[in-house]
């Protein structure tokens, strides 16, 4: 007889990261921890109430792709080259860093004579940071549209693509039988295919987008179809990884003109199903080695180098575009939470055999500090200018941020409207009579 209990193990898993979720927000925390917990909670390190299968890690596959093509569709390659060198220069530094620094601490506890891939993956985890968590903090305190607002955001989304990059290396040359000539090619025809489907399918898209009339939904089926197909694409034939393929993919769709609309469809269908089972399956993942010295030693070493990589790194690429010290701060805090990009490619390591399965438990612990770190230190350096409005400043990748957001909001307005006359006109149906 067909089992059904993956249905009750998908409805525990989205009520525990709503609760935990609503929980974290209420007491000023990204929504992101409380699902990581919740996976947590739920795994073999606590309860084991869930564990891997094949469905939860197919599903959280999807999930991870549709995660990184949403970060491609909020990417403005437009306006990133306008906001271009300061940001690229704190991107550049903030990732080197990291990089060289997590490298070095995972050479200290991982001296395997194969190891040397291994921790350079270390580094790599600590490259990306999480902008969402950033950037609604920032909103919240009204300093987005800020110089430094505007310079975190912007080199959170270049920092991203160089994670991106780093990660396509690393993980092509994870297979020993592959010759680094051979993968060095590879990566470079996928990036020129990319380059040139990219231009050919953009256009294509977009005079889709603007002469199709109708159902607006059939915009959102192709986009996820067209993303499926890069992600494959890139890990079947050019050794690339998916997930790579998958932002690829949303930079094509990022400047088309219905690129609001498929975010927002996105957006919810992550929302819903995708990412709650993306941190679960992490959670189902983690599962508590002995707590040696050596253990402890490195996960206090990971998350205090995780926290003053950023900002000394992105801080100085600040300085070096001449930043008040102030903002310098500013930035450098703002890039340091690492967030859903981190356990993504966390994820991908352990899949590969890049990391250690006793490595991940101190990567999520700091993911979990990092993102809870982040919004507390940004109201402290932003404290003492909570009135100072002389540096704001208006910019399209903002606004770009902004405008799924604005347009959920505006789809719930039309419909409680809508709900609002037919209840009025039911209402006055027995008058009329």
């Amino acid at each position: 007889m067909e089992s059904y209990s993956f249905l009750m193990t998908v409805a525990i898993i989205l009520l525990s990261t709503k609760l935990l979720g609503l929980l974290t927000k209420r007491i000023a925390m990204p929504q992101v921890v409380g699902a990581l917990l919740a996976g947590l909670i739920l795994g073999p390190a606590c309860l084991g109430v869930i564990h891997e299968t094949t469905f939860l890690d197919q599903i959280a596959e999807i999930g991870v792709i549709v995660l990184m093509f949403t970060a491609g569709l909020e990417t403005d390659i437009g306006e990133l080259k306008r906001s271009g060198k300061a940001s690229f220069l704190i991107a550049l530094i903030g990732v080197i860093v990291p990089l060289a620094g997590g490298f070095v601490i995972a050479s200290i506890f991982n001296t395997q004579s194969d190891a040397f891939l291994q921790n350079v993956f270390i580094g790599v985890i600590l490259t990306a940071t999480s902008v969402s968590i950033t950037v609604e903090t920032l909103k919240e305190m009204g300093k987005l549209s800020t110089r430094s607002g505007n310079a975190i955001l912007g080199a959170a989304l270049i920092d991203d693509i160089l994670g991106i990059i780093a990660l396509t290396l690393i993980t092509s040359f994870a297979d020993p039988s592959v010759k680094i000539g051979i993968v060095l090619i590879k990566i470079a025809a996928f990036f020129v295919l990319s380059l040139i489907a990219g231009i050919v399918m953009h256009k294509l898209i977009e005079y889709w987008m603007s002469r199709a009339p109708g159902d607006l939904r059939r915009y959102a089926v192709l986009s996820f179809a067209f993303c499926l197909i890069f992600a494959y694409v890139a890990e079947e034939f050019f050794g690339v990884a998916d997930i790579t393929g998958a932002y690829i993919a949303g930079l094509i769709i990022s400047n088309t003109k219905k690129v609001t609309y498929v975010a927002s469809r996105f957006e919810i269908a992550s929302y819903m199903l995708l990412s709650p089972i993306f941190f679960a399956s992490i959670g189902a993942k983690v599962e508590v080695p002995p707590m040696t010295t050596s253990i402890i030693l490195f996960s206090i070493f990971l998350v205090l180098w995780a926290c003053i990589s950023k900002v000394l790194g992105c801080g100085l690429g600040a300085k070096l575009c001449r930043y008040s010290n102030s903002e310098c701060i500013q930035i450098g805090i703002g890039m340091i939470s690492r967030g859903e990009v981190a356990l993504i490619v966390a994820t991908k390591g352990i899949s590969t055999g890049l990391m250690q399965a006793d490595f991940f438990g101190p990567v999520v612990i700091m993911v979990i500090v990092t993102t809870i770190i982040t919004p507390i230190l940004l109201k402290l350096v932003y404290r003492d200018r909570k009135e100072d409005y002389s540096d704001l400043v208006q910019s399209k990748l903002v606004d770009q941020y902004e405008e799924v957001r604005d347009f959920d909001l505006a789809s719930q307005s039309i419909l409680d409207l809508h709900q609002n006359i037919a209840k009025q006109a039911e209402e006055k149906k027995p008058q009329t009579k």
